[in-house]
């Protein structure tokens, strides 16, 4: 048996009427969960058809009932609880319980989520200074890490202690709660429901145009309709509270969809005076325009927090290159909180973030970087403790799901360069996610269960066999045959070429390379916006590049 979770003593916990969601499972399910000794630190309850129930507590999982979930479980739940929504969430009236399905292509509900709703007292203790200075603040981290608790208490506080105009647009019923009046967990603050979550974007602008709020108070933003809403409302010198998709502010500069929520990036193209004075590529990444929130904070547990107080010095910081330090906070049991640094961050930690969103380094020092790649943890298992002079296991390749890219090119390429991969039908088993830009910006169900089971997603400007071969580099480049890797080498003499032309020189004349190496460099030249041109015969023929 697993031991109760202790809560830190300034923490006051309010479970809405635990009876009220268990009175609506099947009797078998009901007595099964009041036999458990710890039935108060509930989570979850699994109902999926076929399979046995299931509940989730923080430390195990347990079966409820060797016999199988029945269609007419299922529907015993659905007919005592409240209407699924376009989310197909539905909950219990003034509780806070939340009930979400899963259908089957027919629409018909085959699998029940019935979470416990908690209020949780305390948990805006590690921030309750940065909501009280009047600035929008953004909420980050892994769901289930408490970001709508925070959410809740942050309305409360802003309502009910400092007697401000709060609204809070509430898209699932999650922060206030099923039915038409609101939970007491969020106070005086007023709560506006919508219809549908592709709403979300209008009703908040409708609640700044109808009701004059001084806060407004938004869960889970995820679509760039909501991101220019945000602004718009910011604009209009209201205050913000909102969390967002994404685990960390880096995560969110490199999301096409939401990097607007903190000023958005933009590529510049400088002279070539400019670039080389300043020892750069020509085309670089700016901040396009103030942040429309001010504060960052990453939530890392309901005591523990990384925070970011200036996000438009961060973010300006992160796109020249340079590492950005975090402010930590953590509460103790008594309600202390304490202050550190946490670890230094950059845009570039990940070197395939450096190939595919260049920061204006010098590229003699991404070069440096790129000839020492750090191994990536799949490629190099970590030794033996038991055996240190046995031999490793031979490295499994990394699995890679694909979104928008065509299998065949991918693997042409990886093959040229004498690496293994393995492509993968299924996000859950892949190691590396890997789509375009455009696809990205959709945000289609894969990548989004992507990020939330905190998958690396790579994501290319084009699907061309250069950029495919510039992924390849940075994740199979611990496993590069030494002294036999042409595209690389083909790569780099182009490279450096480029920075030739790009000083002054007229023209630089490469060795002689296959044709599918020569495609690389021609399309690697076009980037940086020089002309090129092959001349000569096979197998002598060769690439020259030079200013337009």
């Amino acid at each position: 048996m697993s031991t109760p979770t202790k809560r830190p003593d300034f923490q006051k916990v309010i479970v809405d009427d635990l009876d009220a969601l268990l009175v609506t499972l099947p009797p078998r399910v009901q007595d099964a969960l009041r036999a458990q000794p710890d039935l108060h630190d509930l989570i979850e309850v699994i109902l999926d058809r076929g399979r046995p129930p299931q509940a989730r507590f923080p430390n195990r999982d347990v079966d409820l009932d060797s016999r199988e979930v029945t269609e007419e479980d299922i529907q015993y739940v659905v007919s005592r609880i409240g209407q699924f929504g376009d989310d197909n969430r539905a909950g219990i009236e003034r509780t806070l319980h939340r009930i979400s399905c899963i259908r089957n292509r027919n629409g018909k509900i085959v699998g029940l989520t019935c979470r416990v709703g908690r209020a949780v007292f305390g948990t805006v203790r590690v921030i309750e200074d940065l909501v009280r200075t009047g600035r929008n603040v953004l909420l980050l981290g892994r769901p289930g890490v408490g970001k709508t608790t925070m959410l809740r208490e942050v309305a409360r506080v802003l309502a009910d202690d400092l007697h401000k105009r709060v609204v809070v647009v509430d898209t699932s019923n999650e922060i206030a709660g099923d039915g038409d009046i609101p939970h007491p967990a969020i106070g005086r603050a007023r709560r506006m429901q919508v219809k549908t979550p592709t709403l979300q974007h209008a009703v908040m602008i409708e609640a700044v145009e109808n009701h004059m709020p001084e806060v407004i108070i938004i869960d889970e933003m995820g679509t760039e309709l909501e991101a220019a809403a945000a602004r718009t409302i910011a604009e209009r010198g209201v205050q913000l509270i909102a969390t967002a998709h994404g685990n960390t502010l880096d995560n969110l500069i490199l999301n096409p969809t939401l990097s607007d929520l903190v000023g958005g990036v933009q590529t510049v193209t400088l002279s070539d005076e400019e670039a080389r004075r300043r020892g750069t590529q020509k085309t670089i990444l700016e901040r396009k325009a103030p942040p429309t929130f001010d504060i960052v904070v990453e939530i890392h547990s309901r005591e523990r927090v990384a925070v970011h107080p200036d996000v438009a010095a961060t973010v300006d910081a992160l796109l020249l290159g340079y590492s950005v330090t975090p402010e930590v906070r953590w509460v103790d049991e008594h309600g202390v909180v304490h202050r550190g640094q946490g670890e230094p961050i950059t845009l570039g930690a990940s070197p395939a973030l450096r190939e595919f969103f260049p920061s204006p380094r010098g590229r003699r020092e991404r070069r440096r970087e790129r000839e020492t790649p750090p191994p990536a943890p799949w490629l190099t298992p970590p030794p033996s403790e038991a055996e240190p002079s046995a031999p490793a296991p031979a490295p499994k390749p990394p699995r890679v799901y694909l979104y928008g890219l065509g299998r065949d090119k991918l693997l042409q390429v990886v093959h040229s360069l004498g690496l293994p991969l393995e492509v993968t039908d299924r996000v859950q088993e892949a190691d590396v996610v890997l789509t375009t830009k455009a696809h990205y910006r959709r945000k289609a169900d894969p990548l989004r269960l992507a990020e939330e089971l905190n998958k690396p997603v790579y994501v290319l400007r084009k699907n061309t066999p250069a950029q495919i071969a510039q992924f390849a580099r940075t994740i199979l480049g611990p496993r590069l045959p030494e002294g036999n890797d042409r595209v690389a080498q083909g790569l780099q003499e182009a490279e450096e070429a480029i920075e030739r032309v790009l000083a002054g020189e007229p023209s630089v004349e490469l060795d002689a390379q296959p044709a599918f190496i020569r495609r690389l460099q021609h399309q690697l030249a076009e980037r940086y916006n020089l002309a090129s041109a092959s001349t000569g015969r096979e197998p002598h023929r060769r690439v020259i590049i030079y200013r337009p």
